[in-house]
């Protein structure tokens, strides 16, 4: 037992000898750390904490003594010793076994003397790997090397050195031997260490080993492409690769391993996305770019694998690796190398996850979403990213805005097309924005004139029949470098993009507009329908009435709509409607509306304006609606007029005649009274309608239309127009109540024309019979003839009586009928205009009622005003006004 022991002492003294001689210097601080934390925690793994106590303060006596040079040779000394017993004949297979990282070009231990030829040991594969060569096997200036180490490194130490060295080894060799041994023999259950041996002999192959790291790199290049390795596979629990737990590895480098992994984990998921959607074409040219990006990412990250693969082999080739080497392929410098690409990977896994069943410019959106990254190498990347997936959208919104093509298989383009609406409706309807597929670096504006861009073009092409195109203007593009920029990658969705954009729309908006100016007469239309339907040609519309009062007096169910075109073709030749555009004449037309119960042709007349073509754009038919209501309303109020002034001029022409007539005297009176009062309100109704109206609503939209920059702005400004003609003329639906008030008010009118046309019909009829009776008295006296008889006389006196006692009663009540209700009707109008929030309305209360009449009859008309101007944006007038 003694001898057996003497020689394995000697062997592991020879051997200690070869590791102090040796001028293999590697990084000392790091080493030592590692050796003595390897040591420590295989004393705490066998519940040894009391030997990992003594280790500690072993190590804190060996770093201060200043004499030793080799403190990492020792400590690897003392790694050896710490190693678990094997065979007696097997110590050259328990030096081999260590790992690769303590072994690493230094002579092998063998039973030969120092004068023997040495042999060196290379790298092992694995825990359980052997692999040992002869000297020849090594290169020539690694064998002088070595031989000259073990020469010249024991005699470059003094003699107090090599003392102090080995005293200090020894003592911590015996003094760990030995506690080593007391352990096992204290086990519980065993009395003797042969006992020890023994039980565990058989279960040695089964007990966890410490994997080298040349082993965990091995694995870690396969985890990297997703690939299982023979220590490291893919945890189905945990989801990701672990280290199997059998493997006795270090917490720190299973930590380590684990953090290198992920790499691994995130090319599996990204390379399962690109295997299950690359070729899919449900995913449209944006989606395969988006695969196609990753790729490209993933062809990099390959390059990277083979540069890791090229490096181990290379270092495993050449006997080398581990840390002790500064060019070696380590746990930790791999960790520092593959910093970047995991960040990158981190990214790339990040995007395809939220990336997920998007499509088009919604996955655009979800790239851009990460560009608000703090991290200046994120934010490029995925720029970069951004740039190359959004390059089918460069291809369709170039086409777009400089063809306008919509080249959109997949519906992945904001810009949707309805193919089934008509050219009539394309600027409205054909065209839309698809929201959900807005790219979130394009705002709602900024997409609203891309679209327009296009819409533009193709109304130009289609309605216009002209063959403009934004790619022939050379010169323009030319001297506007922003419309190249459009697919510079660098550039797309910042301001080469919206530089690009406004330059083709406004070219193509202003392009445009010189096609409705020039060619299709959009202004003259627009003044045609100004002189006409809003009634202001004045000779016109006054000639109309005065053709058509005898065929619109009667039922409106005996009128033809082409016997009425003829008045209208008469009224323009006898007025200067005469000298307007033929083709603007042409256009005009009358028209019947539907016939009620009791209509006459005054309730069913109106005129119309034929329009088709690009201005049909603007004139849409809701457009042609809200004309055919103001026109209805104007033609009313006009009629009106025409009404009192018949019934002035009847009153003064029946006035002369009928002074014969005394008793008709106070019945004359209240008709002049009444009229007056008809013709004030309607002359001011006609003033605010015709002046602050109309006028000062046409001005503004003259000014609007010659400012206008694109065709929008100019049906904006159309139809703002016509709805505050509605507002204001109290048609539209808000001012139903008002506006029954005011028909009512214009049905007296009416009436009062019809109660007096009864009257001076009457009164005609009998001045007449009077001049009559009285000539028969003169001509019979002449001739000697008595002038009437008793019963004549009876006759006339009878007649005179029952037109003075029945018939002009009759009338005067009438007359008093339709002058309450016309004056309780006008009071209900003001109280609502007096209330009303528009000021101009509210003014025109004041004017109505100019003498105060009202306001002395009714309190509620006596409220002061408080307004508030609010000025109605793009027209004038509209102020809100509140009542105290």
């Amino acid at each position: 037992m003694c001898g057996s022991r003497q020689q394995k002492v000697s062997q592991f003294f020879q051997y200690a000898l070869r590791v102090l001689g040796s001028r293999f210097t590697p990084s000392v601080s790091k080493d030592e750390f590692q050796v003595i934390e390897r040591m420590k925690r295989q004393f705490v793994h066998d519940h040894r904490e009391t030997d990992a106590a003594l280790l500690s303060e072993l190590y804190s006596k060996i770093s201060s003594k200043s004499t030793l040079k080799n403190r990492w040779s020792i400590l690897y000394l003392l790694s050896i010793l710490r190693n678990k017993d094997r065979d007696d004949g097997d110590s050259a297979r328990k030096i081999s076994g260590m790992p690769a990282f303590f072994g690493r070009g230094l002579p092998a231990l063998s039973t030969s003397t120092p004068q023997q030829p040495l042999q060196l040991t290379t790298v092992l594969r694995g825990p359980s790997t052997e692999s040992s060569s002869g000297i020849s096997s090594i290169p020539r200036t690694a064998r002088t090397t070595s031989a000259h180490s073990l020469s010249s490194g024991v005699h470059s130490l003094t003699r107090d050195q090599t003392t102090s060295s080995l005293a200090a080894t020894s003592s911590i060799a015996t003094t760990l031997s030995r506690r080593e041994e007391e352990s096992k023999f204290q086990t519980p259950g065993m009395r003797t260490l042969e006992e020890y041996r023994k039980k565990t002999k058989d279960n040695i192959e089964n007990m966890s080993f410490e994997a080298s790291d040349a082993l965990l790199i091995r694995d870690l290049i396969y985890v990297f492409q997703g690939i299982d390795g023979k220590l490291i596979k893919y945890d189905q629990i945990d989801d990701g690769y672990r280290i199997e737990r059998s493997v006795g590895v270090p917490y720190t480098t299973r930590a380590l391993v684990n953090k290198l992994s992920e790499l691994g984990w995130l090319f599996t998921k990204i390379r399962r996305y690109l295997d299950a959607r690359t070729g899919d074409k449900a995913l449209g040219l944006v989606g395969q770019s988006f695969c196609a990006a990753l790729q490209q990412e993933l062809t990099e990250y390959y390059r990277l694998i083979a540069v890791f693969e090229a490096q181990q082999q290379h270092l495993t080739d050449a006997g080398l690796g581990g840390e002790t080497c500064s060019n070696s392929l380590t746990l930790r410098r791999l960790l520092v190398w593959t910093y970047t690409p995991l960040l990158r990977l981190k990214t790339l896994a990040a995007l395809v996850e939220i990336c997920k069943g998007k499509k088009g410019g919604s996955l655009l959106s979800a790239i851009h979403s990460y560009m608000q990254h703090g991290d200046p190498y994120v934010k490029a990347l995925v720029k970069h990213i951004l740039n190359q997936v959004a390059e089918p959208v460069k291809i369709i919104l170039s086409r777009w805005i400089y063809e306008g093509e919509l080249d959109d298989a997949f519906n992945e383009f904001f810009v949707a097309a309805d193919y089934s609406v008509p050219d009539e409706r394309l600027w409205f309807e054909k065209y839309s924005i698809r929201k959900a597929m807005l790219p979130s670096f394009i705002s709602l504006e900024l997409g609203t004139k891309i679209l327009n861009i296009g819409k533009s073009i193709n109304f130009i092409h289609q309605v216009c029949h002209d063959r403009f195109t934004l790619k022939e203007r050379k010169l323009l593009i030319e001297a506007n470098k922003g419309s190249t920029k459009l697919t510079d990658k660098e550039d797309f969705g910042g301001t080469a993009l919206q530089e690009a954009i406004d330059i083709a729309y406004k070219e193509t908006s202003k392009y445009l507009l010189e096609i409705l100016v020039s060619k299709y007469k959009f202004v003259d239309h627009l003044k045609g329908m100004r002189r006409y339907l809003l009634l202001g040609q004045g000779d016109f519309i006054r000639h109309l009435m005065d053709l058509l009062e005898p065929d619109l007096a009667k039922p409106a169910s005996t009128l033809y709509t082409h016997n009425l075109s003829g008045v209208l073709e008469a009224a323009i030749r006898a007025t200067n409607a005469q000298f307007e555009d033929p083709d603007i004449i042409k256009r005009l037309d009358c028209r019947l509306l539907e016939v009620s119960v009791g209509d006459s042709g005054w309730d069913v007349f109106s005129l119309c304006y034929k329009v088709d073509g690009p201005i049909g754009t603007v004139f849409t038919p809701e457009c042609t609606q809200m004309y055919l209501r103001i026109f209805n309303f104007l033609w009313r109020a006009k009629r009106m007029e025409y009404i009192l002034t018949s019934t002035w001029k009847a009153q003064m022409s029946y006035s002369r005649l009928c002074r014969s007539l005394p008793e008709l005297a106070d019945v004359l009176h209240t008709c002049n009274t009444l009229n007056a009062e008809m013709i004030h309100f309607i002359n001011q109704m006609q003033y605010y309608i015709t002046f602050e109206i109309l006028e000062c609503c046409w001005a503004e939209l003259l000014k609007k239309v010659h400012e206008s920059t694109n065709l929008d702005d100019i049906i904006a400004a159309h139809e703002d127009f016509l709805h505050y003609i509605l507002s204001s003329c109290l048609i539209d639906n808000q001012s139903k109540d008002m506006l029954d008030q005011l028909r009512a008010i214009f049905d007296q009118i009416i009436k009062f024309q019809a109660t007096q046309d009864t009257l001076f019909s009457r009164a005609l009829f009998e001045l007449e019979l009077r001049k009559k009776k009285t000539d028969e008295i003169k001509e019979n006296t002449e001739e000697g003839r008595w002038g009437l008889t008793a019963a004549e006389e009876e006759r006339e006196e009878w007649r005179q009586e029952d037109f003075r006692t029945e018939f002009l009663p009759v009338q005067r009540a009438q007359l008093q009928i339709v002058s309450q209700s016309y004056e309780n009707l006008v009071e209900q109008f003001l109280l609502k205009l007096t209330s009303h929030s528009d000021v101009n309305l509210r003014f025109l209360s004041f004017r109505l009622d100019f003498n105060e009449h009202y306001k002395k009859k009714e309190p509620r008309l006596r409220s002061t005003l408080s307004v508030k101007y609010t000025r109605r944006k793009g027209f004038p007038g509209k102020q809100k006004i509140d009542s105290n």
